[in-house]
């Protein structure tokens, strides 16, 4: 349980996808413009990871990796090795068009739900709720859970979900600065993206300071 605590909040802060490895940011560049908005996408991105993340994690592990498909030859009883073709079989190179159709199948449900409930918020988001799908810190989190080979579906999901609200709390951050910052004295130059850029950057210096907690 420890273990899965310590995944979670370094997976939120220390390996954050937007401070730490800058993915993702042409949406929350575009959508952080007022909390309402960064709330609703990020709770998008929550639930799309959180899904998204654990369900690749079985499709590498039982269809996609090198002798992933040998419960097949247990489930049609063959065991010797003239007849056990699918443990030989590896289907790996099919990693990245697998994963991104789970991403599009689950960000299509998403979009669904939040047009039916709250269209309101389905129209302030706009063409960047579609655009989850290709969204690189989604596709990330799944990388990342394919690189680190973790070990149970529940560490995958762990640290899906943990991606997902790192990527939450980023881009309310950086909404409530954003609003905060219009009635600063910002320079003309700077005003928009500028300051937003130099914000992200001092945010990500100081989220630089949880590599220092030992979990």
């Amino acid at each position: 349980m420890q273990d899965l605590v310590n995944l979670f909040v370094k997976s939120i802060f220390v390996e954050n996808m937007i401070f730490a490895y800058f993915l993702g940011m042409c949406s929350y560049l575009a959508v952080s413009k007022t909390v309402k908005t960064g709330v609703g996408l990020g709770a998008a991105v929550i639930f799309v990871m959180g899904i998204t993340v654990p369900v690749n994690y079985l499709l590498e592990n039982f269809v996609l990796k090198e002798g992933a498909l040998s419960w097949l030859d247990k489930l049609l009883g063959n065991t010797t090795p003239e007849t056990m073709a699918f443990s030989e079989v590896d289907l790996s190179f099919l990693s990245f068009i697998m994963f991104i159709a789970v991403i599009a199948s689950m960000v299509q449900l998403v979009e669904m739900i939040v047009e039916k409930f709250a269209p309101a918020l389905y129209g302030a988001l706009g063409i960047f709720l579609p655009l989850i799908a290709v969204n690189c810190s989604i596709l990330g989190g799944s990388l990342f859970m394919q690189e680190r080979n973790y070990a149970t579906i529940g560490e995958a999901t762990v640290y899906g979900l943990g991606s997902g609200v790192g990527w939450f709390l980023a881009i309310v951050a950086i909404a409530a600065i954003r609003e905060k910052i219009r009635y600063s004295n910002v320079p003309p130059a700077l005003r928009g993206l500028g300051i937003t850029f130099i914000v992200t950057g001092l945010m990500g210096i100081a989220f630089m300071a949880f590599m220092g907690i030992k979990l």
